[in-house]
């Protein structure tokens, strides 16, 4: 089955927590090696798959106030019992450790050019960590200027900030708010104490509540919840009730991510997948279909394996991701998907502020080699477009990487489709029967893609075959 991880994938992905661990693992295929068809059409096709400049930019805020025991990611803690960390959360003093930080940071979007002709102002800006609430509003107002200064921001941007709870109040999310930050995500996730200190959270259930009323009384529209399953000890009862107390709680937008075991992690040293104290894989696949009940029949739209979202809420800012769209990406251990290539800055503080200086003196190259696999390209689409609702685009792919790949990837997914664990829909998104889907596979002489729009994995079964289903269709790419 899907299983996503609590952290954020640095070497693939910008957003906490996040994707399966498949997600865009190096291949080293040589591109002789695709159809001819594929390489002929994706050279004329790639400027519209990824080549334009990107109009989003994620920032990494590596601070926490303690390490989670099943982060495995760069953050830099700072700590949670001393008189000075006191002061510097309650907004009284500067942590110099967060100053220094920031102004690092500031000085790589500066030395940040990127070879377009023309840059369009940034339509979303994401601030992920670590805990960004724990930076100072006056220190995020200064990257969103820089932003601004070196890309354009446009006036209704979304700007999303994760926060804690127990990490904010109200005179810090409104001053927050007064810069431009409009979009919330609540790292919430579990209701119940025994569970959070179980992981290593630092708040507790009496914050949760806190926080949730501070970020209704802001006025905050635009707010996600974020809510963690398979944690160990849990039982389906614990997540049936963080599921109702969520949905009680009212955000527009909810994330639902089933717990990675990373080895160097506190709970990667002591647990082991689908042994007891964590579930079994039948159990997490019972956590994710409960998931996907309860929060679809309380009116939220499963857009993405792992998002809900209310009509008009779903994130600006993660679709960009799952389009497989460019986005800048600036800050320790983040990634950039720029020109088709990604790009992974240093996770280790020392070796990012060498980074950065190189980068000023022109030293160091943040598109990387230059050089873009198609493979990769081909296999990135797929498994992104496989996370959403909307599923796979057909003919979009088709002429891009070749008619044979599309007829290849039919072939290999037609049991799935007759089983019902992948669906078929036609331009106007009405299903096509699998019969008939038989039909056209076995048809040579006709394009599949003119008759089936899009496949999409079917909500839940499919979605928790999406590492079995994505796999195939690497086999397919690359054999």
């Amino acid at each position: 089955m899907l299983r996503t991880t609590a952290s954020p994938i640095f070497s693939s992905f910008t957003r906490k927590p996040r994707t399966s661990r498949l997600i865009f693992k190096a291949y080293n295929v040589l591109l002789e090696d695709t159809p001819p068809s594929a390489r002929r059409n994706a050279s004329t096709n790639l400027t519209t798959l990824h080549q334009g400049p990107p109009t989003s930019a994620y920032v990494h805020l590596p601070f926490c106030r303690k390490r989670c025991h099943y982060c495995d990611f760069p953050i830099l803690a700072l700590g949670t019992s001393s008189v000075s960390n006191i002061l510097y959360e309650e907004g009284k003093e500067d942590d110099p450790r967060i100053t220094n930080y920031v102004n690092l940071l500031v000085r790589e979007i500066n030395a940040t050019r990127t070879g377009f002709d023309t840059n369009p102002d940034l339509k979303t800006v994401f601030f992920g960590g670590g805990t960004p609430s724990l930076v100072p509003p006056k220190l995020v107002s200064l990257v969103l200027e820089t932003l601004s200064s070196s890309f354009g921001l446009c006036p209704d941007a979304e700007i999303s900030m994760e926060m804690d709870p127990g990490t904010f109040g109200g005179e810090k999310l409104k001053e927050l708010m007064e810069i431009g930050v409009n979009r919330v995500s609540l790292g919430v996730q579990a209701f119940q104490d025994e569970l959070l200190k179980a992981c290593g959270r630092a708040h507790g259930v009496s914050e949760v509540y806190e926080a949730i009323e501070i970020v209704k009384t802001c006025g905050v529209g635009n707010w996600s919840m974020d809510l963690i399953s398979s944690l160990p000890h849990q039982t389906l009862e614990m997540w049936e009730e963080s599921l109702r107390l969520a949905i009680e709680s009212q955000p527009s937008h909810v994330s639902v991510y089933d717990l990675q075991v990373e080895q160097g992690t506190k709970f990667g040293n002591v647990y082991t997948p689908g042994q007891s104290p964590l579930p079994s894989e039948t159990q997490s696949a019972e956590f994710y279909k409960t998931a996907s009940s309860m929060l679809r029949g309380a009116g939220y739209e499963h857009y993405e394996v792992s998002s809900y979202s209310k009509d008009g809420f779903k994130c600006k800012h993660n679709l960009i991701y799952w389009k497989n769209k460019p986005f800048y990406a600036f800050g320790l251990g983040s990634a950039s998907y720029v020109g088709g290539l990604r790009f992974s800055r240093p996770r280790r503080l020392k070796e990012y502020t060498n980074y950065v200086s190189d980068l000023e003196n022109g030293a160091a190259n943040w598109c990387g080699d230059g050089s873009v696999d198609l493979k990769d390209v081909a296999t990135d689409i797929i498994m992104l477009s496989f996370r959403t609702s909307k599923g796979l685009e057909l003919k979009e792919f088709g002429e891009a990487f070749g008619r044979k790949v599309v007829n290849s990837i039919c072939k290999v997914y037609e049991p799935y489709v007759e089983s019902g664990h992948i669906v078929c829909l036609d331009d106007m998104r009405r299903e096509v029967m699998s019969d008939e889907f038989k039909k056209l596979v076995g048809n040579d002489e006709v394009k599949i893609e003119d008759h089936v729009r899009y496949l999409r994995l079917r909500d839940p079964d499919g979605f928790l075959l999406s590492n079995e289903l994505i796999s195939l269709a690497f086999g397919v790419i690359s054999p």
